[in-house]
C-alpha cells in the first residue's frame, strides 16, 4: 500500500517519533532516510512511502497518534 503523508497537525511534532515510525512502518527506508523524509513532512512537503500490506493497520493507527494527515494512493 502507498501513503502519501500529507502534514503534521501536532503543536510539538516529535521528529524523532515520526522519523522511527516511517522507518518501522516502511518496506524501503532506512534510518538516515527516514530523517530526511520526517524534515521534508515537518516543512509542509508531501512524502510518499511505501507500507507492507500486513502492516497497514498499525501503522495507520500511528500515523494518527502521531497527527500525520496521511491519504492512501493504492
Amino acid at each position: 500500500m502507498k501513503l502519501n503523508l500529507l502534514s503534521c497537525d501536532a503543536q510539538r511534532p516529535d521528529r524523532r517519533a515520526i522519523a522511527n515510525c516511517i522507518a518501522e512502518i516502511s518496506s524501503n527506508i532506512d534510518a538516515s532516510l527516514s530523517n530526511e523524509l520526517t524534515d521534508m513532512l515537518l516543512e509542509g512537503d508531501a512524502v510518499d512511502i511505501e507500507v507492507e500490506d500486513k502492516n497497514s493497520g498499525s501503522a495507520l493507527r500511528v500515523l494518527r497518534k502521531l497527527n500525520i494527515d496521511y491519504e492512501i494512493i493504492e
